[in-house]
């Protein structure tokens, strides 16, 4: 879903005609992604597979820009995956009550990286969509860094 998200957002940026200094690491990112998953793909003996994910997501990339309703909704889509997966993650901590693995170093890094987009888009492109998902984002993000740093465990000293 993830990288599927990403494709979505790169597509956006191109189709909108946006900088290239808006949307440069996605396709750094979805190389990373595809290489990666390539490999687990191969490893694991489902090379058909990532054949059949290759071309579904081939088709997806061109279908998205058929009509601009269709690359607007799937953007929002894209939105509401993203946060509904942030609630998901604030579930379970709330569930437990045990940050877990989480970091709040990584999360908090979500919540520079939201913010420092919030203001790029707002000086670049101020794209309704882009700015809504980032300041969704920005929120979903430090209520889950917040989560995380009130359900840590502190180390007991004798």
């Amino acid at each position: 879903i993830s990288l599927f998200s990403l494709l979505v957002f790169l597509r956006y940026q191109i189709y909108y005609g946006y900088p290239l200094e808006t949307y440069l690491e996605f396709p750094v990112v979805i190389a990373q992604d595809v290489i990666l998953l390539s490999c687990i793909m191969h490893f694991s003996g489902k090379v058909r597979r990532a054949f059949f994910y290759a071309v579904v997501f081939w088709v997806g990339w061109y279908m998205l820009t058929l009509q601009k309703w269709i690359i607007d909704l799937a953007m929002n889509l894209c939105t509401f995956i993203s946060a509904a997966s942030k609630l998901v993650q604030l579930q379970h901590l709330w569930e437990t009550k045990d940050s877990g693995q989480a970091s709040a170093l990584t999360w908090g890094l979500s919540v520079y990286a939201s913010a420092a987009r919030i203001i790029t888009t707002v000086m670049t492109t101020n794209d309704r969509a882009v700015l809504i998902r980032f300041i969704v984002m920005l929120i979903l993000n430090i209520w889950v860094t917040a989560t995380i740093l009130h359900y840590r465990k502190t180390k007991k000293t004798d």
